[in-house]
């Protein structure tokens, strides 16, 4: 997975690091996320002193770090630099396919997350008979490399049904509902205010003014081998079951329950024009389309659109 960077800024940070007595960074928080560069001022960092300690249940240290990257479009050079990434794109200092995360799976330990904490999984049985040793019963909210945003980072201005769905490096515009079975992954996310209620992947960007319907999709390039990064743009609706794995122009709407990939083949009806058969690869990122299934013939069709799709509901974006 290659990004492509598009920035030089550089950062640097104070952190709090969760490390194993072997060394092992499992997780880094960083408080005060910053950039630096030419006319940046200095973020004043927080006194951490207090937090650090060795966690016996866990038999790990809570220890500060400083992380310095000189330049975002550069590979991070670990754990604790890939963090600091992370925590740059949810905190919205930079956006979504804007700096480079390439070996992000390679730097990112595969942890058990508790309410302790991280924990390596191979160890969570000795943590959970220490934790009832102490009067406690541990709770594991899942393994995986990638911790909730919300344990790390809270933007201003957002609504996060389940936390739990939404990864850390998501990035989402102030105004943006993620209702319960909404999902956003990270280096992906909404550029303006926007209802999550389907699935954001990897590498996706959501335009202002744009709702993911129910259960709706948006392919990523994790897997699959698909290489073209998705973008959404602003006033589009993607129907309640929907998906696409191209990118639509403002003003789009994908009919509920159609899913249109790049070689989806479909007939564009354009008045005035004759009808034409093409791949739907050929019309990524046009703006001002209704992409239907004729209930007749079951054939995908693509006209443009009139009339309103109605737009968000603006009471369900209130904070």
């Amino acid at each position: 997975m290659s990004e492509t960077p598009s920035t030089t800024t550089g950062a640097r940070v104070i952190g709090l690091a969760t490390v194993t007595a072997d060394d092992v960074v499992l997780d880094v928080w960083y408080p005060e996320p910053a950039l630096t560069g030419a006319g940046r001022a200095e973020v004043a960092q927080p006194d951490l002193r207090a937090a650090e300690r060795f966690d016996e249940i866990r038999e790990v240290t809570l220890r500060i770090v400083e992380t310095e990257i000189e330049d975002l479009a550069a590979p991070a050079a670990g754990t604790a630099d890939m963090y600091l990434r992370l925590h740059l794109l949810s905190a919205r200092l930079v956006t979504p396919r804007s700096i480079n995360l390439d070996g992000v799976f390679a730097l990112m330990p595969n942890n058990a997350w508790t309410d302790l904490g991280p924990v390596p999984p191979e160890r969570l049985e000795q943590v959970r008979l220490a934790a009832l040793s102490a009067g406690r019963r541990l709770t594991v909210f899942g393994v995986d490399k990638f911790p909730r945003m919300t344990d790390y980072v809270l933007p201003s201005g957002v609504r996060i049904a389940d936390a739990d769905r939404v990864r850390l490096g998501a990035h989402l515009a102030a105004g943006t509902t993620v209702m319960h079975e909404g999902f956003c992954n990270y280096n992906a996310g909404t550029l303006g205010t926007s209802m999550v209620e389907g699935r954001i992947s990897q590498g996706v960007l959501v335009g202002d003014g744009s709702d993911v319907g129910g259960g709706a999709s948006i392919m990523g390039t994790l897997s699959g081998g698909g290489k073209e990064q998705v973008t959404i743009g602003a006033g589009c609706l993607l129907g309640a079951n929907s998906g696409v794995g191209i990118s639509l122009g403002d003003g789009c709407v994908v009919e509920a329950g159609l899913y249109l990939t790049a070689g989806t083949k479909l007939t564009l009806l354009v008045p005035d024009e004759q009808a034409r058969t093409l791949k739907a690869r050929e019309l990524s990122g046009v703006a001002g389309l209704l992409f239907r299934r004729n209930s007749l013939t079951g054939g995908v069709e693509a006209v443009p659109r009139t009339g309103s799709w109605g737009g968000l509901n603006e009471i369900l974006h209130t904070q």
